[in-house]
């Protein structure tokens, strides 16, 4: 394999993890966005919805702080009290269902 084989896989590889990476914190923002859409008592395609706008709202900064800043402003709008702690509890829960749907999708 030349230089230029492995720098072109190596690229590869790295391109694809960056998808992965993308397509799981687009799918807990998802799943997240759920579980809160339910909270503040949204139902069915409301929640779906809702869950959507959080999506976009993770596309502000690296990380989860402007999901995070986002659903205590709607939680507080709706005079909903769910502790910082709980909030980050049920957050790695997503993450770790979206690595496991995202891993069963073969991606």
């Amino acid at each position: 394999m030349s230089f230029d084989d492995l720098k072109k896989s190596q690229e590869s590889k790295y391109a694809h993890q960056e998808q992965v990476d993308f397509a799981v914190e687009a799918r807990c923002s998802k799943l997240f966005g759920i579980w809160i859409g339910h909270q503040i008592g949204l139902e069915d395609t409301d929640a779906q919805t809702y869950a959507l706008e959080v999506v976009e709202s993770n596309l502000e900064e690296p990380g989860f702080e402007d999901v995070l800043r986002k659903v205590k402003k709607d939680l507080d709008e709706k005079n909903v009290e769910i502790s910082d702690h709980r909030l980050r509890v049920e957050l790695d829960k997503c993450l770790e269902e979206a690595r496991t749907q995202i891993k069963e999708q073969g991606q």
